[in-house]
């Protein structure tokens, strides 16, 4: 579907790859309804926009239902309707087994993960289904069909936002909602130093990790090519193929290598 002259809602707006979603789809025509729980990070996004009308900021919890059902609602009275939805807001959670992994941890990556993306999906989905052309895609992960030790949590939950993605892809095939499925590999925005992991360095991969703005413009390009599956970087192609070919030996080599880039201290 084409971005130009379309409505699109997108959530984790306010930095990283929601960002640069948000920038790419103004720039590339569309409006946007930019979407994210941090009050400074939406007016960041707005001011290198600098879109005026085009670009709506959002300050909401995805994790909040009501606050959530009253979304649409605003958006179309900011920008008249609702044609596409891009569901990017994502946390992950610390790097430690489940055994060592606090309930409130657990629950808030799943809270966030899958039950934000759903009350999203819940509440959008409606106007979609009343538009002569919408589109509706979900940003899983390469932790969504890889293990990484350390991120069972939100491998789980990603691996359930990517099936019940492929569900509402089968169930929407006889309307004019398309659907897609993101699964990004390593994007480089910066989340894992927070938590204790410290980016690979070239001499540690000969794989990459994907800029912000490049894996926007993969994303963009497969909704626009109406795309299932969007792979975003060479890492989670290479992996989606690992664990279907040898998967006991992929997930031996991978946390070989996490290992030996967990920050210690």
């Amino acid at each position: 579907m084409r971005v130009r002259d379309k409505v699109w809602a997108v959530t984790g707006a306010g930095s990283g790859m929601g960002r640069e979603l948000a920038l790419l789809l103004l720039e590339k025509g569309g409006r946007v309804a930019a979407v994210d729980i941090s009050g400074p990070g939406l007016q960041e996004t707005a001011a290198l926009a600098g879109a005026g009308e085009g670009l709506s900021t959002h300050i909401v919890d995805i994790t909040d239902r009501s606050a959530v059902e009253a979304l649409p609602a605003a958006v179309v009275a900011a920008h008249g309707g609702i044609d596409g939805l891009v569901n990017n807001a994502v946390i992950i959670q610390p790097f430690v087994p489940i055994a060592e992994l606090e309930h409130a941890a657990v629950r808030r990556v799943l809270d966030v993960n899958l039950m934000g993306t759903l009350h999203m999906v819940e509440a959008f989905l409606p106007l979609l289904l009343e538009r002569p052309e919408a589109h509706l895609a979900n940003v899983s992960s390469m932790g969504g069909f890889f293990p990484f030790p350390g991120q069972t949590i939100y491998g789980a939950s990603k691996a359930a936002v990517k099936l019940l993605t492929e569900g509402l892809y089968a169930e929407l095939l006889d309307t004019d909602v398309h659907v897609s499925v993101i699964m990004p590999g390593a994007v480089d925005t910066g989340i894992a130093d927070t938590l204790g992991m410290a980016a690979p360095t070239a001499g540690e991969s000969s794989v990459p990790m994907t800029p912000p703005g490049k894996a926007a413009r993969i994303i963009v390009e497969g909704i626009e090519k109406n795309r299932l599956h969007i792979y975003v970087g060479l890492d989670a192609r290479l992996m989606s193929l690992a664990i279907k070919v040898a998967p006991r030996s992929a997930i031996r080599f991978v946390k070989q290598q996490m290992a030996k880039r967990l920050v210690v201290g």
